[in-house]
């Protein structure tokens, strides 16, 4: 198994390569923390990390990019990008979320095993937010909750990743035994490995947006920012 996974959901602006093996995965991958101009800098991090890797595109049997929650203009570029490739190389492009790498990172990184909320902020008081049970299984749907609504949520013993973790832990009470984990962004090795083991589909990749843009049509074509 040979893949090029792609993420230019949020800040960071990263690309890998994943080879696996008789039961032995290697990762090659650059990451940088951008936060604004992915498409000048995300095919030559693809090109960097295929040349480390050793591994000629037509080598390659899968693309896996991010899908979100993120920036729109970063979800746009890395599914152009990764779908590009997919038709060019008639090779399966995949999606995995943010969320989905999060946990994965959380559950074999920091070995975690409980139940668990991922939780990012998303600004305006809102979180984007899905749970996992103790075994990595997915118990929800991505969604968007807030800092109050979210207290639901905060079953005894459960633990939180996510940039909001550390909010979300100390609205708890001291008796629910809450735990922040240290894992708070995705990261490419992660998404690159839930890509090698994610199911093939029919039908394309598209972003997880979770709310609506934060940029609406003005006067004249202009764009407003809200």
């Amino acid at each position: 198994m040979k893949l090029l996974a792609i993420d230019t959901a949020l800040s960071a602006c990263a690309a890998a390569v994943l080879t696996s093996e008789n039961d032995s995965e290697n990762v090659t991958f650059h990451s940088e923390d951008l936060g604004r101009g992915h498409a000048e800098h995300i095919m030559g991090m693809v090109a960097a990390v295929m040349a480390e890797a050793s591994t000629p595109f037509t080598a390659l049997d899968r693309v896996v990019v991010n899908v979100g929650p993120g920036s729109f203009t970063g979800l746009r570029v890395g599914l152009s990008i990764a779908r590009g490739f997919g038709l060019v190389l008639e090779k399966p492009v995949l999606g995995v979320t943010t969320l989905q790498a999060i946990a994965h990172e959380a559950r074999h990184a920091e070995f975690c095993e409980k139940p668990l909320l991922v939780a990012m902020d998303a600004k305006r008081n809102e979180i984007f937010c899905q749970l996992f049970d103790e075994y990595g299984n997915e118990c929800s749907q991505p969604f968007v909750s807030n800092y109050d609504d979210i207290k639901e949520h905060l079953t005894n013993g459960i633990a939180v990743a996510g940039t909001a973790a550390q909010e979300i832990v100390a609205l708890a009470s001291d008796e629910q035994k809450i735990v922040a984990l240290q894992i708070t962004k995705a990261s490419i090795e992660h998404i690159a490995k839930l890509g090698a083991s994610a199911p093939i589909k029919q039908e394309a990749p598209k972003p997880l947006y979770l709310r609506a843009p934060d940029a609406v049509p003005g006067q004249k074509g202009k764009v407003q920012r809200l």
